[in-house]
């Protein structure tokens, strides 16, 4: 089958997507009831802020956050200690042809908001931004 060159390095297609989001609902409902046996996991409130996956959707890989921040290097050993039985778990919600290849990564997503905001705060770029100036 040809690729189609007009769609080469454009973002997620809409499948990608859709079975993100599928992966990310089934995987935060996992964590939420801690169906995973493992005591230090559940014991953690952890919020899986997107999912992305592979074109293929072979390799998925979950951004997580801690609850509040806190231990985060700790949240992803444990996430990755445990990912052959999340995998499963996942996979039994999903109708896939193949389970996917769990991976974690902090979510720096909040980070860079508060980054944004600060920046949009400095003096120089409300000055800017008030129109004050124009003539």
């Amino acid at each position: 089958m040809a690729r189609n060159r007009f769609h080469e390095g454009s973002g997620p297609t809409q499948r990608q997507l859709r079975v993100g989001e599928l992966i990310r609902r089934s995987l935060s409902e996992v964590l939420a009831r801690g169906d995973v046996h493992d005591p230090d996991l559940n014991r953690m409130s952890i919020t899986v802020g997107e999912v992305r996956t592979s074109p293929d959707l072979r390799i998925a890989t979950a951004y997580v956050l801690p609850l509040g921040g806190t231990g985060q290097d700790e949240v992803i050993s444990l996430l990755s200690r445990n990912k052959g039985e999340l995998r499963r778990l996942v996979s039994k919600k999903l109708a896939l042809k193949f389970a996917p290849d769990l991976r974690f990564q902090l979510d720096k997503t909040f980070d860079q908001m508060d980054e944004t905001r600060r920046m949009l705060q400095q003096d120089t770029v409300l000055r800017d931004t008030s129109g004050e100036g124009d003539a």
